[in-house]
């Protein structure tokens, strides 16, 4: 086991999110946390694990120090599987082929609702930001992994724009919009892993990083945050997992 003072924010979303990932899945992953997760658990327990980027590659084999600047350039064909169309990956993911969706956003609320498009007012935003790209699809129709940094301003009781449903208003919400599939599986942060309470959607804590406090937590959220009496705690990012990462990402231009 390691120290926590040996290891990033950056390195410990992509260990805790790559333990989510299991063998023979189809990820839908994009750059930075959710690639390398992805990749670190193909190479270390699910040789079966699919990436599928939204470029149109399904099947790449990320090779140790080479990781692609972006999953739409031509490095990220490298011994793939195939290479198809923006919408043959769409067809996939509306086909129920595509068992995980990854991704961060710029707000989270505790239904999982995600937003990528502003900040503030919509008549007069603040901020604004990329938008939803691929992000609504995915969010929509796949068991969706969001991985970002734990703080209050991104954790909110409502996000300013759903660019991606989570559970929507809670209860059957997202089912009663039209949604029946896929929903917010999990969030990883760094501060814990989070699910949603079966009956009534609401963000739950599911663990605890080591030496991190339930009271840590909600002082890093802008609402509650339902937990049960006892809380798991995660097991620290080992030597050989940390090992593997620093191999994927030498540069490091995503776990700095």
């Amino acid at each position: 086991m390691t120290n926590t003072a040996n290891f990033t924010a950056a390195e410990i979303l992509a260990v805790m999110s790559s333990r989510l990932l299991k063998e023979g899945q189809v990820v839908f992953a994009g750059v930075g946390v959710p690639l390398l997760a992805a990749t670190l658990a193909q190479r270390l327990r699910c040789p079966g694990l699919t990436i599928l980027f939204e470029g149109g590659v399904l099947g790449p084999m990320i090779e140790a120090g080479k990781l692609p600047p972006s999953t739409n350039e031509q490095r990220c064909t490298k011994r793939a599987n195939m290479v198809m169309s923006s919408t043959e990956v769409l067809l996939l993911l509306q086909r129920g082929h595509v068992d995980v969706g990854f991704m961060g956003g710029a707000q989270i609320d505790k239904f999982g609702n995600l937003n990528s498009s502003y900040i503030g007012d919509p008549a007069n935003p603040k901020t604004r930001l990329p938008g939803t790209g691929g992000g609504n699809d995915i969010a929509s129709l796949t068991n969706m992994i969001v991985a970002m940094k734990h703080e209050r301003r991104r954790f909110v009781e409502k996000v300013d724009f759903i660019t991606s449903p989570g559970w929507i208003e809670g209860g059957t919400s997202r089912a009663d919009r039209g949604l029946p599939a896929g929903g917010m599986f999990r969030v990883v942060t760094d501060l814990g892993i989070f699910g949603f309470d079966e009956e009534t959607r609401a963000m739950k804590i599911v663990a605890l990083h080591p030496g991190v406090t339930v009271e840590q937590v909600q002082d890093n959220t802008g609402f509650k945050m339902l937990h049960d009496k006892e809380i798991a705690v995660t097991g620290a990012p080992t030597e050989r997992e940390l090992a593997e990462l620093r191999a994927i990402d030498p540069d490091r231009l995503y776990i700095a």
